[in-house]
């Protein structure tokens, strides 16, 4: 039940908006088995004044940089999120054209509990 906010420059066109959408969900169904139809994301558009970034770990990075945010279960090995990772800037890459030194990933990992997917019901508690 991952649950994505996706952060990046304004001004992109709706097809390339939808391409990143499609390409994260099939990276979290080849790599964590996420169930088919689990798409919870969000994008976030940021004009130039709004939307820092730095070249931190020799990576030069462009405006065309997108800050992914991907809160999952704490039940995901560190070799899932490794190919999470690598998957995702495969899949950008292809489309829609993303190169993975613009690709920034942060998995944050919370516990079942803290999940409410609707209803007012803790459904995984």
């Amino acid at each position: 039940m991952p649950l994505l906010h996706i952060s990046l420059r304004a001004g992109k066109p709706v097809a390339y908006r939808q391409a990143i959408f499609d390409s994260l969900y099939l990276a979290m169904r080849d790599t964590l088995d996420v169930p088919e139809g689990d798409q919870f994301m969000t994008i976030s558009e940021h004009d130039a004044t709004n939307f820092r970034y730095g070249n931190a770990f020799g990576i030069m990075r462009r405006d065309d940089l997108v800050l992914i945010q991907i809160t999952v279960f704490n039940t995901r090995t560190t070799a899932q999120k490794a190919a999470l990772f690598r998957r995702i800037a495969e899949l950008l890459g292809k489309s829609p054209g993303i190169r993975p030194e613009d690709v920034f990933v942060n998995v944050i990992e919370a516990a079942k509990e803290n999940w409410s997917v609707g209803h007012g019901l803790a459904q995984f508690a």
